[in-house]
């Protein structure tokens, strides 16, 4: 913080004094945040009430004007009759004696520190030398990343919809949009097929689980608005870069276009199959969305080592077929359970049912919190990670299930060439080589202490050390690591 006010022309005494000052101003405000342990429950976290009651429970500020502040280049206005939903109310309530009790320098300070430290990102090499010592500490980050790197991902980051459109136009095959649908529908039909046998569910919350899949929505590839130059230059007409403006004055005029379109949307009926919302095919990942109810695969995951048209299955339902069905069960992990098929938080489970599930979602937890990392010698957070973890566990079982469904269908596959290995095996061996991946251990420590997902090797090990078909494939003797006597399974 210091090192990076002088550079900006602080006094270096003066800085130490002060900025030390707005560090402990920040660990206050940590302190009284909601660890995102207790984050996990939607319920707990929807508020509703109006900005008048908001105003009278929190006084410390002018709401109204506060908000009306951040619309004020949207057209938009705010009164004190506007419902807001409030995530965490007992951090507003801790929130005003910390305003109060904090010098208004002190609040400035920490204002300034948060934009230099966003800003110096596009700044001078010398302020980008220093945030890299930083990102060093973190990560272990030794080196910039190449110039040009750094503006393909700025460009297609900040331009999604236009760079997408260019991405599918030029790389993206038909034909591979047409045969991840075929595979979503194989492993759709799985999970119908658990969920219509699972024991511990009662039949009124089954119906509504029934229902939900069916309601889900696919969205593969791109959508055709993606396709429209008309479409996309009306999207994009607002933004009008100015030659004489310099490379931080564009990023932020970047930012302003995209916070204003998202503010605009405040009095805009809710469209759940916006193309807009999906419009970013250039990204290789994956989506659920809880109040949408829909899964998304965008196209720059329909490629390389996820997918190609012209594999053996085995090998694609092992990748890409992991992933749809990681997507598919989101919707039924311990926080996408909370929605309905229309996306509305609603609590649609039986109590016994809902304690059976829970029970199920602990035994992932303790399974996954007693995993450790052997090179920073740290456990995982099993309860941070459990929502990843379900869908894990789910998606490679639906996978499997599918690729055998398939292959009682069309018949056994080859095997390759050069490899001793049954299709059966290649199916978890592409499922394994899907999280490949090398750390370093500034990296993996903040991975496993702030992160969602656990660490690679551990989504390869948990979910198939807990398939019985897995140790069945490769021979594992009962009680070894990967086939062990206790297993966990939630789907």
């Amino acid at each position: 913080m210091v090192d990076m006010a002088v550079l900006l022309g602080a006094d270096e005494e003066r800085a130490k004094r002060e900025l030390k000052d707005s560090l402990n101003f920040e660990i206050a405000l940590a302190n009284i945040s909601l660890p995102n342990e207790k984050r996990r429950n939607a319920t707990a976290l929807y508020n509703p009430m109006s900005v008048k009651d908001f105003q009278h429970k929190y006084p410390y500020t002018n709401w109204v004007e506060y908000f009306n502040v951040i619309l004020k280049d949207t057209g938009i206005a705010i009164d004190e009759n506007e419902v807001i939903i409030v995530s965490v109310p007992a951090f507003m309530e801790q929130l005003g004696p910390l305003l109060q009790n904090t010098p208004k320098r002190t609040m400035a300070n920490y204002v300034m520190w948060r934009i230099s430290g966003f800003s110096s990102f596009f700044l001078t090499e010398k302020l980008r030398k220093r945030q890299l010592q930083y990102s060093t500490a973190l990560s272990g980050k030794q080196e910039q990343e190449p110039r040009w790197k750094e503006c393909v991902d700025i460009t297609s980051g900040s331009l999604p919809i236009s760079v997408g459109s260019l991405y599918i136009r030029k790389y993206f095959r038909e034909e591979s949009k047409r045969a991840a649908l075929d595979m979503v529908n194989d492993i759709k039909a799985v999970f119908v097929g658990i969920l219509k046998k699972v024991d511990w569910m009662d039949e009124i919350t089954r119906k509504s689980a029934l229902e939900k899949v069916d309601s889900m929505v696919t969205h593969i590839g791109y959508p055709d608005e993606l396709m429209d130059n008309t479409k996309i230059a009306e999207y994009y007409k607002d933004l009008q870069f100015k030659p004489e403006d310099n490379y931080l004055n564009t990023i932020l005029y970047m930012n302003q276009f995209g916070t204003t379109k998202a503010f605009k949307k405040l009095r805009q009926p809710v469209n759940k199959t916006d193309w807009i919302t999906h419009s970013r095919p250039a990204v290789v990942n994956a989506f659920y969305s809880s109040i949408e109810n829909s899964i998304q695969f965008p196209a720059g995951i329909l490629q390389g080592q996820f997918f190609s048209y012209e594999r053996p299955k085995y090998m694609n339902y092992g990748a890409i077929g992991f992933v749809i069905g990681h997507e598919i069960t989101h919707g039924f992990d311990d926080q996408g359970r909370q929605f309905d098929k229309n996306g509305n938080l609603v609590d649609w489970w039986q109590e016994d049912t809902k304690t059976a599930y829970l029970e199920k979602a602990r035994c992932i937890i303790e399974q996954y919190g007693n995993f450790t990392e052997p090179n920073v010698k740290l456990n995982l957070n099993g309860i941070n990670t459990q929502g990843e973890n379900i869908a894990d566990n789910g998606g490679i079982k639906e996978a499997y299930y599918a690729y055998r469904k398939w292959a009682e269908k069309n018949g056994p596959e080859p095997r390759l060439p050069g490899l001793d290995l049954s299709p059966e095996q290649m199916f978890w061996l592409s499922a394994a080589q899907t999280w490949c991946s090398v750390y370093r251990p500034e990296t993996m420590k903040m991975r496993i202490t702030t992160g969602v997902h656990s660490p690679g090797q551990f989504r390869v090990l948990g979910p198939m050390s807990n398939m019985v078909e897995f140790a069945k494939d490769f021979n594992c003797p009962a009680g070894s690591p990967m086939n062990p006597t206790q297993k966990c399974e939630v789907w």
